[in-house]
């Protein structure tokens, strides 16, 4: 039987035929293996998972001809970095699951792009057969993602080709969906929310977009939005703390350049799951620990970060306490305290350590005492000289930032937008029962507006629209990213917009043309080049002021003695393409975003059993009024008095607050 070159296909019977024969060995969603009939045992794939991916998934079993690289018994390949085997294999032994025998290599063309998934920015190729995305692969770009991708950067394409597609304008009438021409809809549009303006006033109107629009987008969004006399618009949809906006003295960003994550000599990380929200982060953070970095991390769980790092567990009500306690252990002497504030502050005032910082998770900037918190995080780095680094949550979050597509001065933010219902909601590439501070209260004000939803995905809002603009994803339109770091980085369509789908920032001008905003210099723009005229200045200034500086009063509150939610996002729910990627979402990761996590102190206290090979322990969660039955698994590594449900995903989007408190029973 002849060889088969990775990414062979076509459907001539001689391909069906070797198709059928061929052994397979399948090691886990994402991967499969030629069944040694290709490995010639250079064991790169091996050593990837030592040397950079921080687990060894992959070992040789056997000795001479009868060697093998293989799973260890009971274990599939899991991990976030996974994807990047299968680049690393010279033969083509190890494979993607996705992928295989949908396309010979000769048939793709090779288009770049650059990833919508988190805030690194990862450069990509994209390849493409027809007008359809058959997979994505590293670009190698050293200052950053060198030459990986993120399972997620690589998989989440299936996301592209879902049957949940909206492909054509569509507006509810008597309950009922019905596809429209994209001028009747523009219509439908402009009448209603000129009527809402004139009856109840242009501030009863607000804007929602997703951090991972591109920056075109949300500067037309913005200036429609002020166009038709409303200040209210937002990107940040989970953060809680009212005080943040306006207490951020510029842009929020990472702080240093991302290879000098690799170079860091002590680092405190607080509420951040670097491995599933950040992994090539994770990938560099782990190569200084090799070098003897010492690593703090203060989280809601202290879970296998696959780096040596000392963990404190505490629930998020705790956080700011504890930060004040390495505040104060900082001008401490105690040579014998060995809590984890005396050991950190040790660490940090190491006066040998050159490169010290203090990473910001999402959780923290999400987090109901957001400002309070960077307050105390400044004033440690200030007294340590350390970096303040924040690991930004979207692909454009810095660059939301830059055009004002975010909340300040005066206009409301998400949650205040949801608290105070208003009339009229333009929804842009957002799912607010997933991406919200509290689904429950997000999905009860949209269900009483009228709600503009610019959207690829019917499922996403057809519960609470009114009309759904098909709007293109990344790769079919043009756009511009601005990274956590700052970096600007702009991308054209790889393949063409599906069906009657159009890039959003021209759906924007159009409504703004129709509104009569045209003599606005902002929707003077006929190609994407005459926006990026606009947005580059803008991205330039607000480069130039990037600043973590936050200083607010610190009031110290009670901690709470109640059960507290670990504010933890899904890890492959953190935009629609991803969470609507069929591989991605078979993952040991994501599946554990549907069910409940219970600390080792409260699965005893429930008297649930540690033993469920043959039983499954379910528990009933209230939250605000809200109650849901999940199954229950135990999470040692948990606070005690934490439970893990994962914000995005759909039991979460059933209750309240991401950091509320909530009630735990035995079903």
């Amino acid at each position: 039987m002849q060889d088969l070159a990775v990414g062979y296909g076509g459907n001539n019977s001689r391909y069906q035929e070797e198709k059928r024969t061929v052994a397979h060995k399948e090691v886990g969603p994402l991967i499969s293996m030629e069944e040694m009939a290709r490995c010639i045992h250079c064991t790169r794939c091996v050593r990837f998972g030592q040397e950079v991916a921080g687990v060894m998934e992959l070992g040789m079993l056997g000795r001479g001809e009868h060697a093998e690289i293989t799973t260890f018994v009971g274990n599939t390949v899991n991990s976030e970095l996974s994807g990047n085997m299968i680049d690393l294999c010279p033969v083509g032994a190890i494979t993607s699951k996705p992928y295989r025998y949908s396309a010979r290599n000769w048939e793709l063309s090779r288009r770049k792009s650059v990833s919508a998934h988190d805030s690194l920015g990862s450069n990509l190729i994209v390849q493409v057969k027809g007008n359809e995305v058959m997979r994505v692969l590293p670009f190698e770009n050293e200052e950053v993602n060198d030459c990986w991708i993120s399972d997620r950067d690589r998989f989440a394409y299936e996301g592209l080709k879902s049957e949940d597609r909206v492909t054509e304008p569509m507006v509810k009438r008597d309950g009922k969906w019905t596809a429209v021409s994209w001028d009747e809809a523009f219509t439908y549009v402009v009448e209603q929310l000129k009527a809402i303006k004139g009856r109840v006033g242009a501030d009863k109107i607000g804007a929602l977009a997703s951090n991972a629009s591109t920056v075109e987008e949300l500067y037309m969004l913005k200036a429609l939005t002020n166009g038709l006399g409303s200040t209210h618009i937002d990107t940040n949809l989970r953060q809680s703390d009212d005080n943040l906006a306006g207490a951020l003295q510029g842009t929020p960003w990472l702080g240093m350049p991302i290879t000098a994550f690799s170079d860091v000599h002590v680092a405190l990380v607080v509420g951040s799951n670097l491995r599933e929200e950040h992994p090539l982060l994770a990938a560099r953070l782990r190569q200084a620990v090799k070098r003897n970095a010492k690593v703090n991390v203060l989280g809601a769980s202290a879970g296998d970060l696959l780096m040596a790092a000392r963990q404190n567990a505490l629930a998020p009500s705790a956080w700011l306490s504890e930060l004040l306690a390495i505040e104060a252990a900082l001008s401490a002497s105690d040579a014998n305290d060995v809590s984890f504030a005396a050991q950190t502050a040790r660490h940090l005032s190491d006066p040998r350590a050159k490169n010290k910082a203090v990473m910001v998770g999402n959780a923290v900037m999400n987090h109901p005492q957001a400002a309070q918190l960077l307050t105390v995080i400044n004033r440690i780095a200030a007294a340590t000289v350390s970096t303040v680094s924040i690991l930004t949550e979207g692909a454009n979050t810095v660059g939301a930032y830059a055009v004002g597509a975010v909340a300040k001065n005066g206009s409301l933010n998400a949650v205040q937008m949801f608290n105070a219902p208003r009339d009229a909601y333009v929804l842009l590439n957002v799912e607010p029962q997933f991406e919200s501070a509290n689904p429950a209260q997000a999905l009860k004000a949209l269900s009483g507006a009228f709600v503009v939803a610019m959207n690829a995905y019917f499922s996403a809002v057809s519960d609470y629209a009114d009309v759904i603009l098909p709007v293109a994803p990344f790769t079919e339109t043009a756009g511009t990213f601005v990274n956590a770091e700052g970096r600007s980085q702009a991308f054209n369509p790889v393949v063409k917009p599906r069906g009657q789908s159009r890039p959003a920032w021209k759906v924007l001008r159009v409504l703004a043309e129709r509104f009569g905003l045209s003599n606005d210099g902002s929707f003077a723009a006929n190609d994407i080049n005459d926006v990026r005229v606009l947005t580059d200045k803008v991205i330039a200034s607000a480069v130039a002021n990037q600043s973590n500086v936050v200083d607010v009063e610190v009031v110290v509150g009670q901690v709470s003695a109640g059960i507290e939610r670990s504010a933890r996002v899904a890890a492959y729910a953190a935009d629609a393409i991803t969470r609507r990627a069929e591989s991605l979402q078979q993952t040991d990761m994501a599946q554990s975003a549907h069910v409940v996590g219970l600390s080792a102190a409260m699965y005893d206290a429930l008297g649930l059993t540690k033993d469920l090979a043959n039983d499954e322990a379910w528990v009933v969660v209230e939250q605000d009024g809200l109650k849901v039955k999940a199954q229950a698994v135990l999470r040692p590594e948990l606070a005690g008095n934490v439970v893990d449900i994962q914000q995005g995903s759909p039991l979460a989007a059933q209750l309240g607050s991401q950091f509320g408190s909530v009630t735990v029973e035995r079903a």
